[in-house]
């Protein structure tokens, strides 16, 4: 029994540092390319380096953190290819999504779409970017469950999660929320009137918006990304 509790507050520790740098990270407060220190880490929470080394762990396979032997650990940069590549997976998963849910959708998942709409309005006549980007996932996931397919979000949510840090970087966020409601209303709309071509066009416009975005960065922070050879 004790050796059980000795391991729940272990994992409880990594727990703590892992959700803590994710938010870091997410928020740029760690940005990519800064270092970090397993040992400062250890001292900051008061613990030893093995749960902090277990979450560096956790990070790294989430392509947050690059460890490498005998050197610095430091925030990953981001990667085009890997952009590209969560951007074509939430493709393709979002366009079933979104079929399905425009087959599916009733009475109940309308009304919780026109509900999250309503919240989404009020964050951004608030310009709460914070409570939007909740509010962002929780539409997601909605959307999901009206598919009969809730699995769904956990890959949107993986994939999401790799990118939403560059969008941080924006310089036209109070132009963006605007915009991004006006896509989240066009497919509520499509979905809610059960019109799955519609729904996918709507879809596809609103993660197109990543484009733009993307290659203004790039320009503007072009090391934040990692080089790529010749």
């Amino acid at each position: 029994m004790a050796e059980a509790k000795i391991i729940s507050e272990r994992r409880t520790s990594v727990d703590d540092v892992f959700d803590y740098l994710q938010r870091q990270i997410a928020t740029l407060k760690l940005k990519p390319g800064d270092r970090i220190s397993e040992a400062e880490i250890a001292a900051q929470f008061g613990i030893s380096r093995q749960p902090v080394r277990d979450a560096f762990s956790r990070l790294a396979n989430q392509d947050l953190l690059l460890i490498r032997p005998q050197r610095a650990t430091e925030v990953r940069r981001f990667s085009s290819r890997a952009i590209e590549k969560a951007r074509f997976i939430r493709a393709a998963i979002e366009k079933e999504v979104l079929i399905r849910a425009a087959t599916y959708c009733d009475a109940e998942g309308a009304d919780q779409l026109r509900k999250q709409l309503s919240d989404q309005q009020l964050a951004v006549a608030q310009s709460d970017h914070e409570a939007f980007g909740r509010l962002d996932y929780e539409f997601h996931k909605t959307l999901c469950q009206i598919a009969r397919a809730d699995y769904a979000f956990d890959v949107i949510l993986e994939e999401k999660a790799k990118i939403d840090r560059l969008c941080m970087l924006g310089h036209d966020k109070e132009q963006r929320l605007p915009v991004l409601l006006a896509d989240h209303r066009a497919v509520a709309e499509a979905v809610i009137t059960c019109d799955p071509t519609v729904a996918v066009e709507a879809g596809m416009i609103h993660l197109s918006r990543l484009d733009e975005t993307l290659e203004r960065i790039k320009a503007s922070n072009a090391n934040y990304f990692e080089q790529t050879s010749p």
